[in-house]
Order: structure tokens, then sequence, then C-alpha cells
């Protein structure tokens, strides 16, 4: 799929979308079973800039973060998925805790986080807000997560 791709080419797509005067806006996270929350996030996202770019938590990035059992979905599969959406213009996966490292190479003009952040304490916001850009912060949807689902599947099914 083209719109996954790695760092370089990204890099060159970012370059040529801010020569031609277009506004990137950037976002990361897991998406490990997409549901409502993400489709929702993700499209309010994509109205900040012109195109939107998801940096995607590798398989070993995402076990850092969120434990051993984690993730239920491989990061090629997770990539595919939030790629065929409408509102993510481009998908990069990124081996980090945290996507400061992409972000500083990337230089986007909007970092944007879920309401489950505040601006202040959203990694890379310095950064961004250094070269002129602004983070943005989208509300959550109420209830919606991967861990509920996950809840909801064990109490449904049980923990065989």
């Amino acid at each position: 799929m083209d719109k996954i791709v790695d760092w370089n080419e990204l890099k060159e797509r970012v370059d040529e979308a801010h020569r031609k005067g277009k506004r990137v806006a950037f976002t990361n996270g897991c998406f490990d079973i997409l549901h409502v929350g993400h489709v929702q996030y993700l499209r309010e996202a994509r109205r900040t800039g012109d195109l939107l770019i998801l940096g995607l938590n590798s398989d070993a990035s995402v076990r850092a973060i969120k434990g051993e059992r984690r993730p239920l979905v491989p990061q090629g599969e997770r990539a595919e998925v939030v790629a065929s959406l409408e509102s993510v213009d481009y998908v990069t996966i990124f081996n980090d805790q945290t996507p400061l490292s992409l972000i500083e190479y990337l230089r986007p003009d909007v970092l944007v986080k879920g309401g489950d952040w505040q601006e202040e304490t959203v990694v890379g916001s310095d950064a961004v807000r250094s070269w002129g850009g602004r983070v943005a912060i989208i509300p959550l949807t109420a209830g919606a997560s991967t861990t509920n689902i996950v809840e909801k599947v064990l109490r449904v099914y049980g923990t065989k």
C-alpha cells in the first residue's frame, strides 16, 4: 500500500507538501484494535491540516508501553488498517517509546493528540512550537477504547 512509507520517503513527501504551502498534521499511537473512537479522532485530526501523517508504534514499542500481552494485532496489519482510512494520508512505523525523533525529523506544522493529554505534556510539543507549529487536542469519544473492548470480550467469552 503506497500510504505506508518509511521515514525517508515520508520526509520527501512532507518537504514537498511544505514547498507547496500545505499544512502537515501528525499524530501517533498504537491503534491496536481500531474502534469508533479512533475513526472519529483521526477524522478530526485530518481537519487540522492539509494532510495527516500517522506514526504507528511498532510491536516492540507497544510491548514496552502496554506490556508483553500487547499488541493484539501485529504492526503490519495495524498499519494496513489505519492506512485504509480516508482521513489518513501516510503511515510510518517507529520503534521508540515516543515519537519525538520522528516528529523532529518530519517537522509537522500541527501535532495532534487525544483529549486524554494536556498540551504541555504532549511529546514533541516544544519542538513543534519552536518552528512555528501548534498542538491540537481532539476530544475523546466517551467509552471508546481498546481496553474497554478487550474487557467486554473477556466478560462475554471468559479468559480461555
